[in-house]
């Protein structure tokens, strides 16, 4: 008698019960009925009560993958409490089915409110509205205080990770139920996010590891007492130097700074694709007396949220600017890509690669005076306000008075306040791990919202705290087996950029992870493909890191760099605490 192995059985099993539920149609399973006997019942999931009698379900065609689909909602409440929670599920038509479920992250205050992402890869998708309302809009700056002064913690924390942990772990039985599975069929589970949808991805890892195969993350916006914070570092820098310059002379001084770094890397292709070479040998002061020109404009800033709650909505004019790069122009530069320090001397954070653009370092032009001034960023005002001095405002009035330190204090009081929730860098990542979870974490190089070494210090984080016992050649060689970097060149904030319109950026990311939990094909490389320019349609395979990317011999090719790598590694101890 022929043996078989375990997972062999397995396997088998799963596709038999695969092939005979892919005979049922979708309206014979999307009822009330057969939803309300598929949902977990009570007492199985600790701390969550479901409630049937708010289940719906109805069949629907999504528009994007043109498929039918079971639309889902349910409710459930924390036990003991009476505030619903509602969720949202996408189930794809049995044929289409192909056991998998599929998170998708948010942006900004935002969490994910679309249940029909993971439609096309086969997969169930859902949607929560975390208990305050997110599925409808809400966002978790309109609801973390109750009053001046006072923490609404419920919100927060739902948002920093409890919500969409819920969601996976109402989803999956919910899914193997509903297609008729056995209860301990093989569920393949993936996240997808960028921005705080980054950070909301690294919550998962963090907090329900063993409920996840795969996660790709992108530019992830945790460490949220320095980040958010952060926002506010070039504003200040301007205050500190007095001297706000004209958007056209920072722009100028990116223009020109691309353009001298751009052959570094060995093709010129309007592209810094080596920002640790440009950060050794460019020198700033080199564009001091360039000329500028940029035509007279009328420009509208939707702010943080996208215009939500009027936080630092705008529309300006700013005259023609003409004139030439200025030493106060290029100290200002410098002293934002340095990073914060405190008055003693001592890092406190790190800040953008050189050749980002100084999105946080705008100002503005006041019509009346003809005069440039600080620009105070949402991003980093409104943080400070609500989150930290526990204001209901929109943003801070002013920077006046606001020194280095203080955006020090700022960032230690938040991450001290926030540890267990916003910050979200526990490095312990072993229940993932020895589950058999993946991560492709990948960042653009010239991210000009969250600083690109920021990736990479929690990269590093991960391995020294993994791997303790290793050297560091050895950690990250057992590292890069189920966790893998890539900095993208030239690439901005969750995609492409537009002063370097000529870079790569990946586009199958979901395709390489499932090749890699389902298959076993661990990528060696990250594909990522140039939509401009004379390299339109090329196909670039980007470096896993601290591998670098040099153009030679008529290919991209993957150099090791200890002193380039080394550009990307920081310490930070203006803070006592460990800051992972």
């Amino acid at each position: 008698m022929r043996q078989y192995s375990r997972a062999a059985a397995a396997a088998v099993a799963l596709a038999a019960t695969a092939k005979a539920t892919n005979t049922a149609s979708l309206s014979s399973l999307c009822t009330v009925a057969n939803v309300q006997a598929a949902l977990p019942a009570n007492g199985t999931l600790l701390g969550i009560d479901l409630l049937p009698s708010t289940v719906t379900a109805e069949t629907s065609s999504d528009q994007q993958s043109g498929s039918d689909y079971c639309a889902v909602s349910v409710s459930y409440v924390h036990t003991g409490t009476t505030d619903e929670i509602v969720l949202n599920y996408g189930f794809p038509s049995p044929a289409d089915f192909s056991n998998r479920f599929y998170v998708a992250g948010g942006f900004g205050y935002s969490l994910g409110t679309s249940s029909t992402g993971g439609l096309e890869y086969g997969a169930v998708g859902g949607a929560t509205d975390a208990g305050y309302g997110a599925l409808t809009g809400t966002t978790v700056d309109e609801v973390n205080i109750k009053g001046n002064g006072t923490i609404n913690w419920d919100p927060i924390f739902m948002f920093a990770y409890q919500a969409l942990g819920e969601l996976t772990t109402v989803g999956k039985p919910l899914t193997r139920a509903f297609y008729g599975l056995d209860s301990d069929a093989k569920i393949y589970t993936y996240y997808e996010g960028c921005s705080d949808g980054g950070r909301q991805g690294m919550s998962q890892i963090q907090r329900y590891g063993a409920e996840y195969d795969g996660a790709i993350i992108g530019a992830p916006a945790f460490r949220y007492g320095q980040q958010q914070v952060n926002h506010l570092f070039s504003s200040v820098v301007e205050q500190t130097l007095d001297y706000y310059p004209p958007t056209c002379e920072m722009e100028k001084i990116v223009n020109a700074t691309i353009a001298g770094c751009d052959a570094l890397d060995g093709r010129v292709d309007g592209v810094i694709s080596r920002s640790d070479l440009c950060q050794l040998e460019f020198n700033l002061t080199s564009i001091i007396g360039e000329s500028y020109y940029c035509a007279a404009e009328t420009s509208a800033s939707l702010g943080f949220n996208f215009n939500k709650r009027n936080d630092g909505s705008s529309v300006s004019t700013t005259p023609a600017q003409r004139g030439n790069v200025t030493a106060k122009g290029v100290e200002v530069a410098q002293k934002i890509y340095d990073g914060l320090f405190s008055s003693a001397g001592e890092r406190a954070y790190l800040s953008y690669r050189i050749g980002a653009e100084f999105t946080d370092g705008e100002t503005a032009y006041d019509n009346t005076t003809g005069t440039w001034g600080v620009d105070i960023p949402s991003t980093g005002g409104e943080f400070v306000g609500r989150f930290i001095e526990l204001q209901d405002v929109d943003n801070l009035s002013t920077l006046e008075g606001v020194t280095y330190d203080t955006l020090i204090e700022w960032m230690n009081e938040a991450m001290v306040l926030y540890m267990d929730t916003l910050q979200t860098t526990l490095p312990d990542l072993t229940t993932f791990e020895s589950t058999g979870g993946k991560i492709i974490h990948y960042h653009g190089e010239s991210d000009p919202s969250v600083p690109t070494a920021s990736s990479v210090h929690y990269w590093q984080s991960v391995a020294r705290t993994m791997y303790p016992s290793l050297s560091t050649a050895d950690a990250l060689e057992k590292l890069k087996t189920w966790y893998q970097l890539y900095l993208v060149p030239g690439a901005a904030h969750c995609g492409r950029n537009t002063l370097q319109p000529d870079g790569p950026f990946p586009e199958d990311n979901m395709e390489t992870m499932i090749q890699w939990i389902e298959n076993g094909v661990q990528p060696a490389w990250l594909n990522a493909t140039v939509d401009a320019g004379q390299y339109d349609g090329e196909v670039q395979q980007l470096c896993q890191f601290p591998k670098r990317p040099l153009w030679k011999n008529g290919a991209w090719e993957c150099e090791t760099d200890a002193e380039g790598a080394e550009t990307f590694y920081y310490n930070f101890p203006a803070f006592k605490t460990p800051v992972f």
